[in-house]
């Protein structure tokens, strides 16, 4: 009796110590946040809603186009698909620990030669059984398979926030594609225009050089310029149908909506967006909340891995009928059933239960730098659209007053011109500059607006409830 009292005794020790081993490992330590974001002038509110896409959108051209996109992007489609696969693998994951039991019918037989008789003559025989077989069951005494659970539906919860993480992003792509789409026209708008103004002064400086008023070359200068401006135009052209393709490829090539798209000035987005606070970001970005998961994954695999040391307890059992003969399978008498519980401590496997341990261990190290380098991401994307919106404003209030003065300028040279105070060098030179001027314009403007839509992109997009 000492001794087996000393053998329990040892046993549960034993217990204790390998149970200590499957202990969860320590989480990691908190990312330090920065106290404001770099770029904001102005205080954060805390809770500050991002926009909706109704609100944020005044274009029902833009916002018809991206419910195109959501409902027939392919990349999209494969990222739900993938969200599905997830899904499955997790119910295959978690189904795999319930109790499972099939009913079955099986029968053998077989003849035993005379010299392995006992009887020492040759013997036919047979068995049949039928019932219910309960199959391999594992009490998940240690939390295995638990762990196993975790992970996998960390790994579907993943890819969920990372199928809304695309999105947000496709989301965005649509909208800058759109702006685009509106930058071009207005530039193409205004090199037509500028063209036809020039091919007129082309015209008059011809029959001007024609009658002695002006020089050849001031004609092959205005040619010089007529001649550029219609490389641009066409630079524009195939710029503007690049950016159509882009924009059916987002769209799932689906038909576009007929209702005409607003200009680049009723947009509405020259507003500027309340970014919250820094701490909000991390429950706001479903990549943030992706890299989360993948790291809560990667600790239940690892409590999964330490459990594979302890031991393994199963059940598996019979109740049902059995026979020598197919006829008296369900005759009375014919009742049987079995329970075989079974208990396996690996010992020696060749080092594979610690490989496995350790490679768990090492993704859990590349889940927490993935996490932590999301995070920074995070802050840098948003700290790049806060300055990019302060700044932008800034260069578009000075482009138009820049716009302003070159139009004066041209209107100043022309006049001195026809006064024969000045060559037709300084109109070209004035008209040259007005042309770029407002062409630049037009791209700040652009630009201007595309940063307010970064921004919705690097605050996560539209949080429900928001």
């Amino acid at each position: 009796m000492p001794v087996l009292r000393i053998s329990r005794l040892a046993f549960y020790g034993l217990c204790t110590g390998l149970a200590a081993c499957a202990s969860p490992p320590a989480a990691p330590p908190d990312p330090a946040l920065p106290a404001a974001y770099t770029g904001l002038h102005q205080p954060a509110v805390a809770g500050a809603a991002v926009p909706n896409l109704d609100t944020l959108f005044a274009d029902p051209h833009l916002r018809r186009l991206i419910q195109t996109a959501i409902a027939h992007n392919r990349d999209l489609k494969l990222a739900a698909a993938r969200v599905a696969e997830a899904a499955a693998l997790y119910d295959i994951q978690e189904v795999g620990n319930r109790p499972g039991i099939e009913l079955g019918v099986s029968g053998t037989r077989s003849r035993t030669p005379a010299d392995l008789s006992l009887s020492g003559r040759s013997t036919i025989g047979g068995q049949y059984r039928a019932g219910a077989t309960l199959l391999l069951y594992e009490i998940d005494f240690w939390g295995r398979v638990r762990s196993l659970n975790e992970a996998a539906l960390a790994q579907y919860l993943a890819s969920h926030e990372a199928r809304q993480a695309f999105e947000t992003s496709l989301v965005a792509l649509v909208a800058n594609t759109h702006l685009q789409a509106r930058e071009f026209e207005e530039r193409i708008a205004l090199a037509r225009k500028t063209l036809i103004s020039r091919e007129e002064s082309y015209r008059i400086m011809r029959r001007r050089t024609e009658v002695g008023a002006s020089s050849d070359l001031e004609l092959r200068q205005v040619e010089s310029l007529l001649v550029s401006t219609r490389g641009e135009l066409a630079a524009l052209e195939r710029e503007a149908a690049r950016n159509g393709a882009v924009l059916a490829q987002l769209v799932g090539h689906q038909a576009l909506p007929t209702q005409p798209p607003l200009s680049l000035a009723e947009q509405g987005l020259e507003g500027e967006l309340p970014p919250g606070l820094p701490a909000e970001l991390l429950t706001r970005r479903p990549d943030i909340r992706a890299a989360e998961q993948r790291l809560s994954g990667a600790n239940a695999s690892i409590r999964a891995a330490r459990a594979a040391f302890l031991p393994n307890i199963t059940l598996t059992g019979f109740a049902g009928a059995s026979s020598a003969e197919l006829d008296g399978l369900f005759q009375g008498g014919s009742g049987t059933w079995s329970f075989t519980p079974a208990l396996r401590l690996p010992l020696f496997d060749g080092g594979r239960t610690q490989a496995n341990l350790n490679l768990a261990e090492a993704r859990k190290l590349v889940a927490i730098a993935d996490y932590e380098a999301t995070i920074q991401n995070a802050f840098r994307e948003v700290a790049e659209a806060l300055a990019a919106q302060r700044w932008l404003a800034v260069q578009v209030r000075e482009q138009t007053a820049l716009v302003t003065a070159e139009a004066e300028r041209a209107r100043l040279a022309g006049l001195r011109f026809e006064r024969g105070a000045s060559s037709y060098l300084d109109v070209l030179d004035a008209e040259r500059a007005l042309f770029a001027a407002e062409q630049a314009l037009v791209q700040l403007r652009r630009a201007r607006m595309s940063s307010t839509v970064n921004l919705y992109r690097a605050l996560g997009g539209h949080q429900a409830g928001a």
